[in-house]
């Protein structure tokens, strides 16, 4: 394993008014299925995994993660990790497109990439953060290297391979539509490309516009041929470590969070269904997707003292008891905003947990 390139770059500004821009380190390395580039912000901390992200389809690390990495209650969790921003190949700003007839990883070869990055940083463990393609990505690589991984934060994860009434309507839906629609239409509720507000227009400029756009098409084709996950409650096939399942109101993948929900570990994962954020709860929520962040790594056991402020604001807990459909111990709790003067509660992910915010 060769390192390719190593690039030294800062933010073009700076996170928080006053504050010096992060310095980060681009790399790019070699792997049994091609190159793969990543960026690297902080240094390690002792004893602390790294938070590894993985963007969807359309995206780059930046225009994925960006909007929540620089939001100012953030900055005391990036303080407390050192942060690893995968770009799944060809999607790196500035990345040549692929030559016609080249043989894009499936989604199951990008998971393996992960383990060659970790070797060549010198990582033991990461706290996962995936989107989308990136969700599943990140589950398959928890799967099959559970020693590896220490949490996972997945949002809009389809753990499903396409049945065949979604193929039809793959297929039929691309003969009237471009492949930057049928993205947009992945990443956004149509409610929100119907409103067509500021930051869709700049999202649809990102995927219309993309100079790499065949590479998106083929990194959008390999997650449309992706394996089932074959989760199952109780089952030899499960996510190990603590998880919390995020998914916007009215979001595409709303059914599919929830039936991943449904398979996993009802002690190990945390369920949160956040109200007015759409498709793509990091960039329209970040403020409360770091706060639920900070409660996830709170039950891990890292940064106790940590100070709680947007949610213990803006929410009282109604704490409501069900029974499991398999029958176990599980309970969902459910919180929901109703006041300005309520808290919410911390502790480790003992349970599911839906929460609306």
């Amino acid at each position: 394993m060769a390192e390719l390139q190593e690039v030294q770059i800062t933010e073009e500004k700076p996170l928080l008014p006053g504050q010096t821009p992060e310095v980060a380190k681009t790399h790019s390395v070699e792997t049994p299925y091609g190159s793969v580039t990543f960026t690297v912000y902080g240094t390690p901390k002792p004893k602390r995994p790294a938070i590894l992200t993985y963007h969807d389809v359309g995206l780059n690390y930046k225009s994925c993660f960006q909007p929540l990495f620089q939001f100012g209650d953030m900055q005391e969790i990036i303080q407390n990790f050192v942060r690893v921003h995968v770009d799944a190949p060809g999607m790196e700003e500035g990345a040549p497109v692929f030559p016609l007839g080249y043989q894009y990883p499936s989604l199951d070869q990008l998971a393996d990439m992960i383990p060659c990055i970790l070797q060549y940083l010198n990582f033991s463990t990461v706290i996962g953060v995936g989107v989308g393609a990136g969700a599943y990505i990140l589950s398959r690589y928890a799967l099959t290297h559970p020693d590896m991984v220490e949490g996972l934060v997945l949002i809009n994860i389809d753990p499903n391979a396409k049945g065949w009434m979604d193929w039809a309507a793959h297929k039929l839906t691309g003969l009237t539509s471009s492949i930057p629609e049928m993205i947009l239409g992945h990443l956004f509720s149509q409610e929100e490309l119907s409103g067509n507000s500021e930051l869709i227009q700049k999202y649809r400029n990102i995927v219309t516009h993309a100079p790499n756009l065949e590479n998106i098409e083929l990194y959008w084709n390999s997650y449309n041929n992706r394996r089932d996950l074959n989760l199952e409650r109780g089952g030899a096939v499960t996510l190990k470590c603590p998880v919390m399942l995020v998914v916007g109101d009215q979001a595409p993948h709303e059914d599919a969070v929830v039936e991943c929900n449904s398979k996993l570990d009802p002690t190990q994962t945390s369920f949160l269904k956040m109200a007015d954020s759409g498709g793509q709860p990091q960039l329209t929520q970040p403020g409360k997707l770091t706060e639920a962040f900070k409660y996830f790594l709170q039950g891990m056991g890292y940064m106790a003292s940590s100070c709680m402020t947007r949610l213990s604001r803006s929410r009282t807990a109604s704490l409501t008891s069900a029974a499991s459909v398999d029958g176990n111990r599980s309970r969902s709790r459910t919180l929901s905003q109703s006041s300005e003067s309520g808290t919410l509660p911390s502790g480790p992910p003992g349970h599911t947990m839906e929460v609306s915010c």
